[in-house]
């Protein structure tokens, strides 16, 4: 799921911004850019993020600015002044006029930007985990909104779902009566005489109803979107539980598309693969 959440906080002399942030994926992916003397809090970081998040590419990144009365930008000139200088002899060598910009002055400059000495970790550990942790409460927020529309979304789809079964059950018990006119006019059409009752055409007409039976599918399919339904609306995990009831619905509606030989419930079937493609590509991010 994606998600964003940044906090600010004062460090002494020093302002730290958090920005977490993180877009759809399977798995947890989780990556960080912090100040280099504070590598040693990346494991710190990361027990943070999973207790709030299983799944998506998440990312936490960290600044630290300025000192008090300092602007909290600042650049190496000399290697900004050294650059500038063998851009301007390249473009020469090459009968190019050299034109500085606002753009490449910002390039270059942000290129050899000074960073600032963090203070010591052992200082301020607790002090920047709890600006993690206030970037993290934002960043839940965000993704719990984000989680209330989903669930909408699915609820929506499960009753379209539902309502496509329900017309397949009320079809169902129709197709092997409409088998058996159609099995008598062709043998009419082909001028073989026979009777209604004849014992072959009354034990094809039994096998085909064999066959095109889908009763105890439609009751499996009923039983999983239930437990779908009562999942979605429950407090626990529910990516991962619900791809595996995701897949038992859609073996029970292949089941009943390949037992169809009825037009109108194979566009029914059509229909519920559909709305059960959309709804595995937005569980898919789901925690």
């Amino acid at each position: 799921m994606t998600g964003f959440g940044r906090a600010t906080a004062a460090l002494g002399s020093y302002t730290l911004s958090v920005q977490v942030s993180s877009v759809n994926r399977k798995t947890l992916d989780l990556t960080q850019k912090l100040p280099v003397e504070w590598a040693d809090l990346e494991t710190d970081v990361a027990d943070l993020v999973r207790k709030v998040a299983s799944r998506g590419k998440v990312h936490v990144a960290m600044e630290l600015t300025g000192e008090s009365g300092g602007t909290g930008i600042a650049w190496d000139e000399d290697a900004v002044q050294q650059t500038l200088d063998r851009l301007k002899a390249l473009c020469e060598s090459r009968s190019e006029v050299f034109t500085t910009t606002p753009e490449l002055l910002w390039a270059v400059a942000s290129a050899h930007r000074k960073s600032v000495s963090a203070p010591a970790l052992d200082d301020v550990r607790a002090d920047v985990l709890a600006v993690v942790e206030e970037a993290l409460r934002g960043f839940v927020a965000m993704r719990a909104k984000e989680g209330e529309a989903l669930l909408i979304d699915f609820l929506t789809r499960l009753e379209t779902l539902s309502r496509h079964v329900h017309a397949v059950a009320e079809r169902a018990p129709k197709v092997p009566a409409n088998y058996r006119e159609q099995l008598t006019k062709r043998l009419r059409d082909a001028g073989l005489e026979f009777d209604l009752n004849d014992e072959r055409v009354l034990k094809e007409v039994a096998l085909f109803a064999d066959r095109c039976d889908i009763a105890e599918e439609i009751t499996r399919l009923r039983s999983h979107l239930g437990q779908f339904t009562t999942l979605l609306k429950s407090d626990g995990e529910i990516g991962r539980k619900s791809e595996f009831i995701l897949q038992e619905i859609g073996r029970e509606v292949h089941t009943i598309g390949s037992k169809a030989n009825d037009l109108e419930l194979s566009r029914h079937v059509i229909e519920m693969k559909n709305e059960l493609e959309r709804i595995r590509e937005q569980v898919a991010n789901v925690e």
